[in-house]
């Protein structure tokens, strides 16, 4: 990217979520594929300026890892990908998934932090 380009383009973070349908592989993999391709269409991201995504799964989901189906998406595999345990609270979302994406976005581009399936109710100001 040459400088002038730089200028143009922040590091940005871009929350979101999502629930599963249950704890299967397949299920957990249909809401991360859902995830990532709404994460990369509201942002209008270009591939290679998704710089990261860590991945946090409530502890009834443990039959995949997040990040393994992400890796296999899209064409993403040059991403760094992490998962971890949300930490439990009573009465949480059941089955969710939820991301902090880092990425480039051009610096007039407004973040767009998707929210979908059950955990929209997580950030109703933003579904």
């Amino acid at each position: 990217m040459s400088e002038k380009m730089k200028d143009n383009y922040k590091i940005s973070f871009i929350r979101g979520a999502t629930t599963a349908t249950g704890n299967s592989a397949k299920e957990i993999e249909d809401a991360v594929v859902e995830l990532i391709n709404e994460l990369i269409s509201r942002n209008n991201l270009i591939k290679k300026n998704l710089l990261s995504i860590t991945f946090t799964a409530t502890k009834d989901l443990n039959a995949c890892f997040p990040a393994s189906i992400a890796r296999k998406c899209n064409g993403l595999d040059s991403v760094a990908f992490l998962d971890c345990q949300q930490m439990y609270v009573p009465n949480d979302v059941d089955f969710c998934i939820r991301i902090m994406a880092q990425v480039l976005l051009p610096s007039n581009n407004p973040v767009q932090h998707p929210y979908l399936r059950g955990a929209s109710k997580l950030r109703a100001d933003r579904c």
